[in-house]
């Protein structure tokens, strides 16, 4: 950085370098799942959540992919049409619907590369929880001050 640049400025830069990282590793994971697999990032990380904990309800999917329930719904609903989610009744309680990828969605995921989401969901996770919390904080003030706070949250890259 030049003497022209004020700590300003170089904070500013810093914090779009490191969104701008995250966004491009998001993208380009989403794009390798569609070239690979067919599949949007969205679908593949989905997918992958419910490998690990097959019969999970569309809240337990949710919860796992730290995502609101309505935007899970959607992808689920397009992996059912494709054949590559299954929707069930519950045996325990025929009201409970439980999801398990069919065969061909186990096939699809045992090639599949790990999905960027989850290394995010990672890293996130193993900061100390003081620096999580800050981050949360600015990251909420920063969407506010944007005027984004209304705007619901998607799944990343979840179209198609």
């Amino acid at each position: 950085m030049g003497a022209h640049t004020s700590p300003r400025a170089a904070d500013t830069r810093a914090v779009l370098d490191a969104i701008r990282r995250i966004v491009r590793t998001l993208h380009e994971s989403s794009r390798a799942a569609e070239k690979q697999l067919g599949l949007t990032g969205a679908q593949l990380f989905v997918m992958q959540r419910l490998s690990e904990a097959p019969g999970a309800s569309l809240n337990d999917l949710a919860a796992a992919t730290h995502t609101h329930q309505s935007s899970v719904s959607t992808v689920v609903a397009r992996l059912v049409q494709r054949g590559l989610v299954l929707r069930a009744p519950a045996a325990s309680d025929r009201r409970r619907l439980e999801l398990r990828l069919s065969a061909d969605g186990r096939r699809l995921v045992t090639r599949a590369p790990d999905a960027a989401q989850a290394r995010l969901i990672r890293a996130i996770e193993q900061l100390p929880p003081p620096r999580r919390r800050a981050l949360t904080h600015s990251l909420v003030t920063l969407t506010r001050a944007m005027d984004l706070a209304g705007h619901e949250p998607v799944m990343f890259f979840s179209h198609a």
